[in-house]
């Protein structure tokens, strides 16, 4: 039997299917259709559902299981890697340039992958996002230079990372890890990389059903940061702060 994928409605405020009703599809895919706009965005995240699609189609709806996720207490930097980091004269900020990190994580080729999914649509949605103070930026600088940094959208006591790229080796674990430092200084315990992959493997993210993932945001996704800059917030992080043992 060929089960039939739920269509969003047009107005902003239409409902998503339950998120548990992904199960149908083996990779989480929840819904298709709908636009990408601000409070539909807002609603989709703090269930647990993301949009992710390729140039040509609709947007897709997905939620999948198990869910990539790191504790933002239990990030373990190696000594090898802490060594590496005094070593490096890297910065980390958050929201000086989300424009750059959004343009880079779109632009840079990905092992295995053809062109990108963060489509103009896509980009022009996230951006308007950081603009209203939902969607954040990490980024890496090395003597002035952007190496590496993330986005993603944060609800509550939740950030759900989008994207990321490096442009030098640990750059994006170094994001990651003064992500983390933030996050948990702020009491947001949970930082969400959505799909499995080696890369975030390697970062310490790991696996965890889906609904342990949908009951953890049901009292998450409330209080937090709240919707603002980062940029004052955050500060400038150095690599000495994370390179100590």
């Amino acid at each position: 039997m060929r089960l039939r994928l739920p269509e969003l409605g047009a107005s902003e405020d239409s409902p998503f299917p339950p998120a548990e009703s992904a199960w149908r599809d083996p990779n989480g895919l929840l819904a298709w259709g709908g636009g990408l706009e601000p409070e539909r965005l807002l609603r989709a995240y703090a269930q647990g559902i993301f949009p992710w699609f390729s140039p040509g189609e609709p947007p897709l709806w997905w939620c999948p299981d198990p869910r990539m996720v790191i504790a933002t207490d239990a990030l373990h930097l190696s000594r090898r890697f802490r060594r590496e980091l005094r070593k490096q004269r890297w910065t980390a900020t958050a929201d000086r340039d989300f424009a750059s990190v959004i343009e880079h994580c779109a632009r840079l080729p990905r092992r295995g992958q053809r062109g990108t999914w963060i489509v103009p649509a896509m980009r022009r949605a996230y951006i308007d996002l950081h603009q209203r103070g939902h969607a954040h930026s990490i980024e890496a600088w090395e003597d002035g230079q952007l190496i590496g940094g993330l986005y993603g959208i944060c609800v509550g006591q939740t950030f759900f990372g989008e994207s990321m790229f490096s442009l030098r080796s640990g750059a994006s674990k170094f994001v990651i890890a003064s992500l983390c430092q933030r996050l948990q200084a702020w009491d947001m315990p949970l930082l969400d990389g959505q799909v499995e992959s080696e890369h975030l493997a390697s970062l310490g993210f790991a696996p965890i059903p889906r609904p342990q993932f949908l009951s953890a945001l049901q009292s998450l996704t409330t209080g937090g940061k709240g919707a603002g800059s980062w940029l004052e917030h955050f500060g400038e992080l150095a690599c000495s702060a994370l390179g100590s043992d």
